[in-house]
């Protein structure tokens, strides 16, 4: 007997190919979960019916989510069919189609499992919504409320749209300044680097609320007549930039600190200054890579504008608070959540988008 037949035979004898793992256990759990969403839906639309007065118009809404919440016994269906294939080939010895079959049958299963899942969550939150005789619904989207505060509330609105455009123009400028001093080179710029330092720390460090307490109550009583003549608008712009100022210029300063040295190195050999290499150089590819950190920090100052509802600025949320103290209902603010998630959905999934640009000219798609 060869050494290599010894070590073959012997030694190292060829595994029995295993069996697939079987579909069953996953279908089972699938169904379980097809026939927890179908009950769940069904009491759900009974809720939405019945809160409703067996309008035509809801109970045609949970008929069509009780058909949709059917979906899921269609893929759990399947895996049950893949798994008796999976025991027929099995049977016959087909051990590789029998692989692909469960496979197929337990991504199935899996695809089961997802959609009952999320048409439990819907149906729960239906049923929570319409609890109590509608307590929740008639408590936050009352639609007579809503359509009362609907066009005061709009107005003021505009007011937080128009806050958060000034400050945004404002921080970006101020925050690439503040980033572009902390980062000035050699002694000359210490004590440059150390005001921009202590100022980017005690921003970062006092509430947005508390810097607009400040600012618009605290700066007309200093007595100075260009405060005490400035309106309460502007001086939450003013709050709010300096709160953001800090948190942009720290992301300025990472895209300036992700950029090469020696594209600095080379700029300043081609007989460009320091102000030339900045501004040729290295702020047009910084500017280029923080552009999604950007726009979410912008997104945090958009909703952060209704935070001048305390200062006493006419805004959104404070027109919506005096309705709501008048009518005795939530609606108008759960309108102004609206406003806001209308204005910054577009803005996150665009940022989605640039994230995903930029992951792919990286890879060289």
């Amino acid at each position: 007997m060869s050494a290599s037949s010894l070590v073959n035979e012997e030694l190292q004898p060829t595994p029995s190919p295993s069996p697939p793992r079987s579909v069953y256990g996953l279908a089972v759990v699938a169904l379980v979960l097809a026939v927890a969403v179908t009950a769940v839906m069904v009491k759900a639309a009974l809720m939405l019916r019945d809160y409703n007065n067996d309008g035509w118009v809801s109970t045609t809404v949970g008929v069509v989510l009780v058909v949709l919440s059917l979906y899921a016994w269609v893929p759990c269906a399947r895996a049950f069919v893949a798994g008796r294939e999976r025991g027929a080939l099995l049977a016959k010895g087909e051990l590789v189609p029998s692989r692909r079959v469960a496979a197929r049958g337990r991504e199935e299963a899996n695809i089961s499992m997802g959609y009952a899942a999320a048409g439990l969550i819907v149906a729960g939150l239906m049923i929570f919504l319409f609890a109590n005789s509608g307590g929740v619904a008639s408590t936050f989207f009352a639609i007579e409320p809503i359509k009362k505060s609907f066009h005061q509330v709009l107005h003021a609105f505009w007011t937080n749209i128009w806050v958060a455009c000034v400050s945004e123009v404002l921080v970006l400028i101020l925050g690439l300044l503040v980033a572009i001093v902390r980062m000035l080179p050699g002694r000359a710029g210490m004590p440059l680097r150390m005001i921009a330092i202590v100022y980017c720390d005690v921003f970062r460090a006092i509430p947005a609320i508390v810097v607009i307490f400040l600012i618009v109550f605290g700066l007309p009583l200093t007595g100075v007549h260009f405060f005490q003549t400035m309106s309460g608008t502007w001086l939450g712009i003013i709050a709010l930039t300096l709160t953001y100022t800090a948190y942009v210029s720290e992301v300025y300063r990472a895209g300036l600190a992700s950029i090469h040295p020696s594209q600095s190195a080379a700029a300043r050999s081609l007989g460009l200054g320091y102000v030339q290499t900045l501004r040729t150089v290295l702020v047009p590819q910084a500017v280029r890579r923080v552009i999604p950190p950007l726009l979410n920090d912008f997104i945090s100052l958009q909703k952060d504008t209704a935070l001048l509802s305390t200062a006493a600025v006419a805004e959104a949320l404070l027109v919506s608070k005096l309705w709501e103290s008048q009518l005795f209902n939530l609606s108008p603010v759960v309108l102004v959540a609206a406003f806001f998630i209308i204005i910054t959905i577009p803005q996150a999934r665009f940022v989605d988008y640039l994230i995903d640009r930029d992951a792919a000219r990286r890879a060289g798609k």
